[in-house]
């Protein structure tokens, strides 16, 4: 096994620098003047996810908090389940509302709709744009190759996906990773036995949304490994 493959194995701060690194090159990101960070934030909402979202849900605030020094950040919740249900809530700054939002949703049985979650990212930054959008999940019941058309158009929007698998089915790392290296993001397991890394995953990537690489460089030592796993993957694409 190589490169950051199975970083669950390793501690919570090795794992979240192994990912950060890769943001390392990644464009300058920066929300620009007068204008906070925006941050497509979606879920699978299926349900086999509800662990999960409840835990996405408590995370939020650390996200916003992360992001207070570079001008805040404006979020957008997005998630599907059932039966084609897809649902995405305006662009929001209050961690308070979004918080309440997310605790009336309630997960549904139903198949993965990932194509609608890069269709309207891709949809949204064609209206203005979307600094990052990330995507939590353990399922992929699509056609990938369409995945992977979407994904691409995102990359060419400049609107870099990071995608966070949740368990190790090997088809679904595989396309989560491709999915990651066309729109020019990152990608990372975690399971909810380490909490830690994904809240520090999900703060780092908020901060990039929010100030770029340079504001990833400055994250404080708790959060600085994080920082270094999304560096590492950025290396080498597009600058």
């Amino acid at each position: 096994m190589t490169g950051d493959r199975r970083l669950t194995d390793r501690p919570t701060s090795a794992a979240v620098a192994a990912f950060l690194k890769r943001v390392e090159t990644m464009p300058a990101v920066r929300a620009g003047a007068g204008r906070r960070g925006r941050l497509l934030f979606t879920i699978d909402a299926t349900a086999s996810r509800q662990p999960t979202w409840d835990r996405a849900c408590t995370l939020t605030g650390h996200m916003f908090e992360a992001t207070r020094a570079l001008g805040g950040l404006s979020m957008s919740l997005a998630y599907y389940r059932g039966y084609g249900e897809f649902m995405a809530t305006p662009w929001l700054s209050d961690v308070d509302e979004i918080t309440r939002r997310m605790t009336t949703v309630t997960c549904l049985g139903g198949q993965t709709q990932i194509q609608k979650v890069l269709e309207h990212a891709i949809a949204e930054t064609r209206r203005e744009r979307v600094n990052a959008l990330v995507f939590i999940g353990d399922a992929m019941e699509e056609n990938p190759d369409i995945l992977a058309h979407r994904a691409g158009e995102l990359g060419m929007l400049n609107c870099p996906g990071f995608f966070f698998q949740e368990g190790r089915d090997p088809l679904v790392e595989r396309c989560f990773r491709e999915l990651a290296r066309l729109s020019g993001g990152a990608y990372a397991p975690f399971d909810l036995s380490s909490a830690d890394t994904l809240r520090d995953l999900l703060a780092a990537v908020a901060v990039y949304a929010a100030g770029g690489r340079e504001a990833l460089s400055r994250l404080p030592p708790s959060r600085s490994g994080a920082a270094a796993l999304l560096t590492h993957q950025l290396a080498g694409r597009r600058g």
